[in-house]
């Protein structure tokens, strides 16, 4: 027996990966095709959209409890979201939720130090970037971090909202990342989060002037290895 991770979704396409990598990675653990029972709830992008943009945070809880709570109804054992902006509402959530979480900050920031890293550049929407989301993790592991410029702030921005959550992937949205990362060496970051869900879909090790930790597959993982391991206690 496994415990059943419950998703709280937003954008396709990082809720997509998020979920695939918990059921290809599953076999590692659990032998071929194997993977935990998982279900997944999102409401309309466009409503966690309306909320981020008028900066009402309790509305964004309101709908993460919302799928929350139908996912509890459902026999999830324990949660996740795979949208690092959504993430800023969770202090409101988390008094209120009917099941635990596992925070995607949280578990990036933990990794960053496991691998040695000192100072992290943090990439997202601009809604993520502005946030304490990620500082306030990063710092409880006694790491740096550096967010980037206004400008960069924005066109990644425009990028993540207007192409990647919409499935299209071009060289140019490719080259703005690894200007922007680039930028964040050169400023002595020795990695990079990813942290927006679909970032992964563009940039990896391969093509980043920084190592790069990609939020959306170690939450899979974490939700995995959690899954797995604490089922025994259920």
């Amino acid at each position: 027996m496994t415990q059943h991770i419950g998703i709280v979704a937003c954008s396709a396409e990082g809720a997509a990966l998020c979920y695939k990598t918990i059921c290809v990675a599953g076999a590692g653990l659990m032998g071929p095709h194997a993977h935990p029972e998982v279900s997944l709830h999102t409401h309309s992008l466009a409503d966690y959209v309306e909320c981020l943009d008028r900066g009402d945070r309790a509305g964004v809880a309101k709908l993460m409890l919302s799928s929350a709570n139908k996912l509890a109804r459902g026999g999830a054992d324990f949660l996740i979201c795979p949208d690092n902006t959504i993430h800023q509402a969770m202090e409101q959530v988390l008094p209120h939720s009917p099941l635990p979480w596992l925070h995607i900050a949280e578990v990036v920031a933990a990794e960053a130090r496991t691998r040695g890293y000192r100072k992290l550049g943090i990439t997202g929407t601009r809604w993520l970037v502005d946030s304490e989301v990620y500082p306030e993790k990063i710092e409880a592991e006694g790491l740096a971090w550096l967010r980037p410029t206004e400008t960069e702030r924005d066109e990644t921005s425009r990028i993540i909202m207007d192409e990647l959550v919409q499935s299209r992937f071009t060289p140019q949205g490719i080259a703005t990342f690894q200007r922007v990362m680039g930028h964040m060496k050169e400023q002595g970051c020795d990695a990079v989060v990813l942290g927006c869900t679909e970032i992964p879909l563009i940039m990896n090790d391969g093509n980043s002037p920084l190592p790069t930790l990609d939020s959306t597959r170690l939450l899979a993982r974490a939700a995995l290895k959690r899954a797995v391991t604490e089922a025994s206690g259920r």
